[in-house]
């Protein structure tokens, strides 16, 4: 007769054929979300206009940009000025809201770092672009108040394919438009909604309001920023129904489109 395996060994091996023929059984894997939880991928590939041969140099105003936010940290602590220099970086004319490896490097030459460093932020953050993007970059919210506020994000993500002809993580052929679903913008109270460049919100969104955004600047328009609805900041349908008066010993709240409209009031004057 054969020998008894031991314990241990034989729960090992009822196991072992438990995962086989689990397998078996196993005919297809389970779909997974392609949304964005980094800057793409995470690993870079060379490109004809993205590669070690590639130079990158920062402008005049770039440069006294990177001055005023190093003078915030001690010299020994030039790291922590990492996500600040790839936004300049990014947001450099000509850089067409992208950064490359050769700008990386560049930022870990100005913060004394090794450039592993600097890859490790610029693919972590969904803000940092690390291929070419369109002019118009819509980067829409996919977590849950999007998906069930409203007509919901897989409303408003089907009208910008079938309007561009594009899908998630591609470009139009003309390079206007990007789309990328990516992880909670802070919105949540004003779902669903997109960001667009990393800088304008547009909230409130329906199927017909997306619409409206994708014409607009398809003309070569500037939309209206905020929400794409009858209301005001974050209020309710009732408009505001509390803090109106402040508290005794507390200023009132400030009015937000007043402060808007008094700053391009003086950039204007300025200018």
């Amino acid at each position: 007769p054969r020998p008894r395996r031991s314990t241990s060994s034989g729960a090992m091996h009822r196991l072992s054929r438990f995962v086989r023929s689990s397998a078996k059984r196993v005919s297809v894997m389970p779909r997974v979300s392609t949304r964005q939880f980094g800057a793409g991928l995470v690993q870079h590939r060379h490109t004809p206009v993205n590669n070690l041969e590639t130079k990158f140099e920062f402008d005049e105003d770039s440069k006294k940009e990177i001055a005023r936010v190093l003078a915030k940290f001690p010299p020994q602590y030039k790291a922590s000025a990492t996500i600040p220099l790839l936004y300049i970086a990014q947001e450099q004319a000509g850089s067409n809201n992208w950064v490359t490896l050769a700008a990386m490097n560049k930022i870990a030459e100005l913060l004394e770092v090794p450039p592993m460093k600097v890859y490790e932020v610029a693919t972590f953050y969904t803000m940092f672009n690390r291929e070419p993007v369109g002019k118009i970059h819509i980067q829409l919210c996919g977590t849950t108040p999007c998906m069930v506020a409203g007509c919901g994000k897989d409303a408003i993500k089907q009208v910008i394919m079938d309007e561009l002809g594009i899908g998630e993580g591609e470009t139009t052929k003309d390079g206007m438009f990007t789309l990328q679903e990516v992880e909670c913008l802070g919105a949540c109270v004003n779902a669903p909604m997109i960001q667009v460049n990393n800088k304008e919100f547009y909230e409130h969104l329906t199927e017909e309001s997306m619409k409206a955004l994708l014409e607009t600047w398809k003309k070569g328009g500037t939309p209206k920023e905020g929400n794409q609805n009858h209301v005001k900041t974050c209020e309710g349908p009732q408009g505001k129904t509390s803090l109106k008066g402040g508290e005794p010993g507390f200023p009132e709240f400030l009015d937000i489109d007043k402060m808007i409209a008094d700053k391009k009031a003086a950039d204007a004057k300025a200018s």
